[in-house]
């Protein structure tokens, strides 16, 4: 059973930056393609970067352009989502996913960015901008 388990987030003030960490246990973290979601309270869940099994592929959210990456380090089996400049709007609780599928249809450059599409997901960590 695939495990994902997110960490780093935290309180911090508007113009500071945090680093997400996904690390991911239980299968073969190089074939899965992975994503991070945010969901902010009463709103829905909402996809803020993908990157393929590869790594040679990314999505970002354009909102977010210029201040949020994503990368991932498959020898350490984790996920990573920089993100800089944060404003009160990026609070949310901030999900990790992992999709298998694009490696077994050796879609190396696919990057999911359908919720519906992830088969497995973390529980989440929370990100309070303040102003």
């Amino acid at each position: 059973q695939v495990q994902l388990v997110e960490s780093g987030g935290g309180l911090v003030q508007a113009g500071d930056s945090l680093r997400l960490s996904c690390a991911a246990s239980g299968g073969t973290f190089s074939t899965y393609a992975m994503g991070w979601f945010r969901q902010a309270e009463r709103n829905g869940r909402d996809l803020v970067a993908s990157i393929s099994f590869s790594g040679d592929s990314r999505y970002l959210a354009d909102p977010l352009k210029g201040r949020f990456t994503i990368s991932r380090d498959n020898a350490k089996n984790t996920v990573y989502l920089q993100m800089n400049s944060l404003k009160p709007e990026d609070t949310a609780v901030y999900y990790c996913a992992a999709d298998p599928k694009p490696y077994f249809s050796g879609s190396s450059y696919y990057t999911p960015l359908d919720l519906y599409e992830y088969e497995y997901w973390g529980q989440g960590t929370q990100v309070t901008v303040s102003s």
